[in-house]
């Protein structure tokens, strides 16, 4: 696929990921106080199919579409106040995790499945990061407790994300390449 993030068709896809990572958040597990959704599995996939720029981009569009009040969030929330708030670390996160896994899975001509998993874990880590960094901070909590409340109940959940955005990966390369499948 063109990468050029200027090119039509690398927009229209940047703008696809955003509005899905969109959708996977009215897919929710609500636990406070950071909700299980199906945004990390659509930014997985932003990452491993558009490449680190594309994918960043197209969270970047997620982001400014919440920022501007549509309720993007998870639990339909919107506005500045969410990325200052206790999930906004995780959201902010979703940038630059965008960024890292595309560039891993770029690192290998035909990344395989086990490639895959680990750049989406990467991703995970850093979103996590990012999260527990402002969760901890907003919500007054030691970093343990942060990582007690913002990262254990959820790695299940991400693990099977990640096989999943892995496998789906794996079904859309090559059409999205222009290749036959």
């Amino acid at each position: 696929m063109n990468t050029d993030p200027t090119s039509l068709r690398s927009m229209i896809y940047a703008s696809l990921f955003g509005a899905l990572t969109a959708v996977g958040a009215y897919i929710i597990i609500p636990l406070p106080p950071v909700p299980i959704t199906l945004q990390t599995l659509f930014l997985g996939l932003a990452g491993i199919l558009l490449g680190g720029r594309l994918a960043a981009l197209s969270q970047g569009v997620y982001l400014l579409l919440g920022i501007i009040g549509l309720p993007v969030f998870a639990g339909g929330k919107a506005g500045l106040g969410v990325l200052f708030g206790p999930t906004g670390g995780y959201l902010i996160g979703f940038v630059a995790a965008a960024f890292v896994i595309g560039r891993l899975v770029a690192l290998k001509n035909r990344p395989g499945f086990v490639w895959v998993c680990f750049s989406l874990a990467v991703g995970t880590v850093i979103i996590y990061t990012f999260g527990v960094l402002q969760l901890s901070l907003v919500a007054r909590l030691t970093p343990l407790k942060a990582l007690t409340v913002g990262v254990l109940p959820f790695l299940p959940g991400d693990a099977v994300k990640i096989i999943l955005a892995a496998l789906i990966a794996r079904k859309l390369q090559d059409r999205l390449r222009g290749n036959p499948p």
